[in-house]
């Protein structure tokens, strides 16, 4: 049963309720999405076998019958529990016995294992619910009174509403802007995620500046004077930076950082920061394209409207794989309420898409 063009083309007739049921995230998949047939959506309806409520995906069970009569078992793929709860998803929405009826994007080496699409009915009830993969899961946070900041520290959300055109992920951002040199796409071109090569199959996040770009988790910024440093953190995969306020300068090239080395000075009320001394990474941009040793960035994280807003901009150089500067500016809106909870990445479901 498979829909192509938004289109279901199936021998079964499935309802399609019209009560409202809780809404699903969008899947911002830790991993490229070219493993999945995006243009195709498979409607399954069985019994739930399980529900794994864990980072950086949730998942479930599906047991239907195939086309020959025998039991089969597909797992679906969603979003994060973080993202999955700002939609008022909780670790009980879902129970082995229920009965579900669903719409996923499907793998294309035909294994039974699928994105989730659409959730339209539990247990006889609920509702038609799509799941866009061109847009965001934007935290709810961002409708509520408006609050300022005296300065950029504090909790601040993608203002999702000036993405551009690049409402999605991380590779579909850095796919259309980068400028690759011929040893970037050679490696794009050879690079595995399913492999150990892929970090995040050991819980371990992508460096600056994917917090910044990142549209579906806080970004939180706190001084501490005490030391003269500023700590930027991600929720995604609980990533920290470490900004140095004290003058120093960057340690020697052989000394190199996941999240580089960071120092920072005042530009009146803007905070400027040079990271280099990056230690090689394979996919820093989610699709392939590596990192090397001359990558160097600097960031301006300026205050905006009254406090109530945070621009970020930098500019992102790394000759060996990057023919141009990589130049981005991403808004912000202060949002002190957000949730900063733990991501605790479980390091069992980061694994769970890669093929046996």
């Amino acid at each position: 049963m498979y829909r192509k063009g938004r289109e279901i083309v199936s021998r079964i007739l499935i309802p399609i309720a019209v009560a409202f049921f809780a809404p699903v995230a969008p899947v911002a998949a830790h991993h490229s999405e070219a493993a999945l047939d995006m243009e195709s959506v498979l409607a399954l309806e069985g019994t739930v076998t399980e529900f794994q409520w864990r980072n950086p995906h949730v998942y479930f069970g599906v047991e239907t019958v195939s086309e020959n009569g025998e039991p089969l078992t597909w797992t679906v793929q969603t979003s994060s529990t973080i993202s999955l709860m700002r939609r008022g998803w909780t670790r009980d929405t879902l129970a082995v016995g229920d009965h579900v009826t669903v719409t996923a994007n499907p793998a294309r080496d035909g294994r039974p294992y699928a994105v989730l699409d659409e959730l339209l009915e539990v247990n006889g009830t609920g509702g038609r619910t799509a799941l866009d993969h061109g847009s965001t899961d934007a935290p709810t946070e961002q409708a509520t009174v408006i609050q300022r900041a005296t300065t950029i520290e504090g909790r601040w959300l993608t203002d999702t509403t000036r993405l551009g055109d690049f409402p999605g992920g991380l590779d579909e951002l850095t796919s259309e802007l980068l400028v690759l040199t011929d040893a970037a796409r050679a490696a794009q071109a050879a690079y595995d995620e399913g492999s150990a090569d892929n970090p995040e199959l050991r819980c371990i996040g992508r460096p600056t500046p994917a917090m910044l770009v990142y549209p579906n988790y806080p970004l939180e910024i706190e001084f501490n004077e005490a030391d003269d440093i500023i700590h930027i953190r991600g929720q995604y995969m609980d990533q920290e930076r470490v900004v140095y306020m004290d003058g120093r300068a960057h340690p020697p090239e052989l000394e190199r950082f996941h999240e580089g080395h960071s120092t920072g000075t005042w530009d009146g009320d803007v905070l400027v920061v040079d990271t280099t001394n990056f230690a090689e990474h394979p996919s820093p941009y989610q699709n392939g394209i590596p990192s090397g040793v001359e990558k160097h960035i600097v960031e301006r994280f300026a205050p905006a409207d009254g406090g109530t807003r945070l621009v970020v901009g930098f500019v992102l150089e790394d000759p060996e794989y990057l023919a141009e500067p990589f130049r981005y500016r991403r808004e912000f809106v202060y949002s002190p309420a957000a949730d900063m909870s733990p991501f605790n990445c479980d390091p069992e479901a980061t694994r769970r898409f890669v093929p046996d």
